[in-house]
């Protein structure tokens, strides 16, 4: 059997973790894990869609007469186990500031029982994304069929659970809640969107929705579709800045073909329609229909449309 020389490797491993944690000025107290487990939250995660659909989500050999006891059993271990996450979150928060653990276990309790209250109106919100799928795509079969094999369903589920983690300032759950979807779906939806009831995205791969983006009611969107940013303003430094508004507005009932994209603090005013492949960075007027353009002289298209694209 070969006999590896690693001894260096591993003093060497070590040598560059030291200057890393002495650059962003880590602490180097011995101690346990630091952050949040993306393998804790994906079990997590896993008990959470049992806890929504339980008879579609949950295990195989659940009964309706058991729903309740099921429920109760794994709701209950899922919240014991997201308490410990949402710990390590706020303990990272803190970590250069004087906070007392007695403070972050309330806080963490706090947290997490506001997180469980908020499932009965989450799950009153999947219900209403997977009816839009159902209504939505002629090829659907059934709503169980649209539950549990399409992939824009699953990655909402995801979202609505990252949304609240998100909404409670808990932005390292929330974004390997969402993750974990982008990397079974191809759709990439920023934990901090605001999307509206009866979403339905089809097909999906390749779907980007950036953080301040906000979505009403209706809204259909196809694969490869991105709301994102045009432009990253930065300070004096040259350091971009955080948290501005500068993804699109989308307004009740629009649908937004494949290919799509849409940047910057736009408005897609109410029942639009967006053609596939169109680039836009400009308002569109509500009832509008935007499509490629067919001229060959580009000088006659629409001015309010850039990126070859024409307002019928």
């Amino acid at each position: 059997m070969a006999v590896f020389d690693i001894n260096p490797i591993v003093t060497s491993l070590n040598a560059v973790r030291q200057d890393w944690r002495q650059s962003q000025h880590r602490s180097r107290e011995p101690g346990g894990r630091e952050f949040p487990s993306p393998q804790a939250i994906s079990r997590i995660l896993d008990d959470l869609k049992g806890v929504l659909f339980p008879m579609r989500l949950g295990p195989l050999d659940l009964r309706q007469e058991s729903e309740d006891f099921y429920i109760g059993h794994t709701l209950d271990s899922a919240l014991h186990a997201l308490l410990g996450q949402v710990r390590l979150e706020l303990r990272y928060q803190v970590r250069h500031k004087n906070c007392s653990q007695d403070v972050i276990e309330a806080r963490a309790v706090e947290l997490v029982q506001a997180f469980a209250s908020s499932l009965p109106e989450m799950r009153r919100l999947l219900d209403s994304d997977v009816l839009a799928a159902y209504q939505g795509d002629p090829a659907a079969r059934s709503v169980d069929e649209v539950l549990l094999c399409y992939p824009g369903v699953l990655a909402m589920i995801h979202h609505r659970i990252a949304h609240q983690f998100y909404k409670q300032d808990l932005p390292l759950l929330a974004r390997m809640s969402s993750e974990l979807a982008h990397s079974a779906t191809g759709i990439d939806i920023h934990p901090g969107a605001q999307i509206g009831p009866c979403f339905f995205i089809d097909h999906g791969t390749g779907v980007v929705i950036g953080e301040t983006a906000i979505i009403g009611k209706g809204v259909r969107i196809y694969q490869a579709v991105t709301l994102g940013a045009k432009r990253f303003p930065t300070d004096a430094n040259g350091k971009i800045e955080k948290g501005l508004p500068r993804h699109p507005i989308v307004e009740d009932d629009v649908v937004i073909y494949a290919g799509a994209t849409i940047l910057g603090r736009v408005t897609l005013g109410r029942g639009c329609t967006i053609g596939g492949n169109v680039w836009l960075i400009n308002d569109v007027p509500a009832g509008s229909h935007v499509t490629q353009a067919s001229f060959q002289d580009t000088r006659t298209c629409d001015p309010a449309v850039e990126g070859a694209a024409e307002s019928e």
